[in-house]
């Protein structure tokens, strides 16, 4: 009865602690919207580490900050009104070890970082705003100043940090938060399982000035992953389901499988796509969006089918989908950074077992279907849609099925 009496308590004073608030302008973060406040607000993140965890709170105001580096049973709350913002001088992102574009690298820390922090939470009502202006105009003046001579540009040439990274992660919970403005991609997600993002906004603009690169959710060889009541709209895709590129990538052991995500009830602004498998994929399956709307004049579904690294597409759903966009579903070639190197391999992509049902959109075209010369893809079927498009499918493959499919009022025949 000791015993017990004694874990009883041990338990609740370990409970107390990694549920205790600490706001930050209560451990020495001062108000100042202009001060660089990051090793104040790192120390408070530490401190709560050490006492046994507990929740960094943001209140009312605007915090400018470098990257963060949260630490296992600490969590951040940012209160009604409260904006942390970030620093535009790369300087205040180190370069550490990391993952960007499909490969593992040495690459800027995110505004928000959290390795290995498992039951990581963020929640709102406040911002984490990135402030990328100054990161997006120097992309795109260093972009025109190579196209000048005839050259072209990588993504990471210009360097800009992520609003959210999180790393090899379980029990993740994003929730209630306004994720604006960020540098790079907004939310990337790598090696993490058991993850809800649920009820954010999320939003970086196309003009006065755009905002390159800035996905909205990058699922990086994550398992379990749900996307929920949120409302996406950045200068890049939406929803993007990456894993590694290359000609080995599958060989390699910090690439992977993308699998059990499911995206519902969430609304979608302007983007290059709503939901994109491919640009840095090897493997994907079981990916299910539902109940969601489109405004936008971009792909619903979009599989970017890369010459470079052998892919594998399969069991993907959309249904319940309406309002106006560019393509109900599109598989092209992907050819951007496109790199064999020595490889003597020659790799070709596999899709098969996708459904597209139950969707209502006024569109610009409702299908293109045609990948690499060498890919296979099979078993893609159209059902229960009604679609105001002014072209309608464009299909190289066989095997394609259609039931109750109407364009402009008349019914898709399949040949």
């Amino acid at each position: 009865m000791k015993k017990l009496l004694l874990f009883a308590c041990l338990s609740i004073a370990a409970f107390t602690a990694q549920s205790q608030d600490y706001d930050i302008t209560q451990y020495g973060v001062g108000i100042d919207s202009t001060k660089l406040s990051t090793r104040a607000i790192q120390a408070v993140i530490d401190k709560a580490h050490a006492s046994g965890g507990g929740t960094i709170v943001i209140p009312k105001g605007v915090y400018l900050s470098g990257a963060l580096f949260f630490k296992p049973k600490t969590t951040l709350k940012l209160l009604e009104g409260a904006v942390l913002k970030g620093s535009d001088n790369i300087a205040d992102y180190p370069l550490i070890p990391s993952r960007m574009e499909g490969r593992s690298l040495d690459y800027y820390a995110a505004l928000v970082n959290a390795y290995k922090v498992d039951n990581f939470s963020i929640s709102g009502p406040g911002t984490i705003n990135g402030n990328g202006l100054r990161f997006w105009k120097s992309f795109w003046a260093h972009r025109d100043s190579l196209r000048a001579v005839g050259k072209q540009t990588t993504n990471l040439e210009v360097h800009r940090p992520r609003l959210l990274f999180i790393w090899g992660c379980a029990n993740v919970n994003i929730q209630n938060v306004k994720l604006h403005n960020a540098g790079f991609w907004t939310t990337h997600l790598y090696q993490c399982s058991n993850v809800l993002i649920e009820n954010c906004d999320i939003r970086s603009p196309f003009k006065p000035v755009a905002a390159p690169s800035t996905d909205g959710v990058d699922i990086d060889v994550c398992k379990k992953v749900t996307v929920r009541n949120c409302y996406i709209s950045v200068n890049d895709d939406a929803i993007v389901i990456k894993g590694g590129k290359g000609p080995d990538a599958h060989k390699l052991p910090e690439n992977g499988i993308v699998e059990d995500i499911l995206v519902e009830n969430c609304t979608f602004g302007a983007a290059h796509a709503t939901l994109t498998l491919g640009s840095e994929s090897i493997h994907a399956r079981n990916i299910t969006m539902r109940n969601c709307k489109v405004d936008n004049n971009c792909p619903i579904l979009k599989l970017k089918m890369r010459p470079d690294t052998y892919q594998i597409f399969e069991n993907i759903t959309v249904s319940d989908i309406t309002g106006t966009c560019g393509t109900i579903i599109e598989i092209k070639p992907w050819t951007q950074f496109f790199d064999l190197g020595d490889s003597k391999e020659k790799p070709y992509g596999n899709v098969h077992n996708v459904t597209m049902s139950n969707i209502k959109v006024t569109c610009q075209r409702f299908g293109d279907l045609e990948g690499n010369p060498s890919d296979k893809v099979s078993d893609i079927v159209f059902k229960n849609i009604e679609a105001n498009a002014q072209v309608t499918l464009q299909s190289k493959y066989q095997g394609i099925k259609a039931e109750n499919v109407l364009i402009n009022g008349k019914s898709l025949v399949i040949k």
